[in-house]
């Protein structure tokens, strides 16, 4: 099995047995409660011990929203409340999971709009089509695919969304690509990612076990892009106004235990974490 394919395969089967999990769970109501029991928002607390994915949905978003859809999100953001989405527009989101981003768009964009969930994983479909019907939305349609080679015509997307999606991704210039190619002309990409800004540290450098941690990089932080990286990825596949605002810095606390960081020094594993951000990305395809 070459390194992608090994690659691709441990990210799927992070999120399948995830899938698997909420599929399962018993839905009365007991799970809601622990989870959403502050007004601060909600978690993922019954199926995962991610910090990185707690508090980013208020209960407004949530209103309406199946139970399952918000177990079943390992998200580091929340696009569609930074995005600026309007009545009538496409939306692609990027591995959508159990589709909560894909609810809240279609709510957001309307009747007259539509709300796309992308995803390879076919038990995350299963459960986002599942929510959608729960939740009776109809202007939604997930399809099975990789998002660095995207089904849907050229020009036929107004607005991409993406949620610690991109990371995951081994060939990140080919998801670039095929979103600027989906996009019509002034349309906009607007994504939730984990960014390393200013780089790693001298003193780590590309870290080779970092690198090599399966786990670590279906956990969105062996395969982040510094924001160096990621500004010069868009531009070079054609889009501007390029943007990145920071949403959250991550201490220690925030990151599950992960074999290289244990090898590190403390200080400089603060050091390394310190650098990972919660990022919202916006960037436009020019008009002409």
């Amino acid at each position: 099995m070459d390194r992608t394919t090994e690659i691709r395969e441990a990210v799927r089967e992070r999120y399948g047995s995830l899938a698997r999990q909420v599929l399962t769970a018993r839905d009365d109501g007991q799970q809601a409660v622990a989870c959403c029991g502050t007004a601060s928002g909600c978690c993922t607390e019954a199926t995962s011990s991610d910090t990185i994915s707690q508090g980013l949905y208020s209960l407004d978003d949530l209103e309406g929203v199946p139970l399952k859809a918000a177990l079943a999100s390992l998200g580091c953001g929340n696009p569609t409340a930074l995005a600026e989405l309007h009545p009538g527009e496409i939306v692609l989101d990027l591995g959508s999971g159990g589709g909560i981003d894909v609810l809240l768009s279609a709510r957001r964009v309307g009747p007259s709009g539509k709300a796309y969930g992308l995803d390879m994983t076919d038990e995350m479909l299963a459960l986002a089509r599942q929510n959608a019907a729960e939740a009776g939305v109809t202007n939604v349609e997930f399809l099975k695919g990789d998002i660095a080679a995207i089904p849907l015509p050229d020009a036929s997307v107004d607005v991409i969304i993406s949620n610690c999606v991109i990371n995951l991704a081994v060939d990140k210039q080919a998801v670039f690509r095929e979103a600027f190619r989906v996009l019509k002309p002034g349309g906009r990409f607007a994504v939730s990612d984990i960014v390393i800004h200013g780089g790693l540290p001298a003193a780590l450098g590309d870290d080779a076990a970092l690198r090599r941690d399966l786990s670590a990089w279906a956990g969105c932080i062996a395969g982040a892009l510094t924001d160096e990286e990621y500004r010069v990825g868009l531009a070079t596949a054609g889009f501007d106004t390029i943007e990145l605002e920071v949403t959250r810095r991550y201490t220690l606390a925030d990151v599950p235990p992960q074999a290289w960081l244990a090898r590190l020094a403390p200080e400089l594993a603060r050091e390394v974490i310190g650098r990972f951000a919660s990022t919202f990305v916006r960037a436009r395809k020019p008009a002409a």
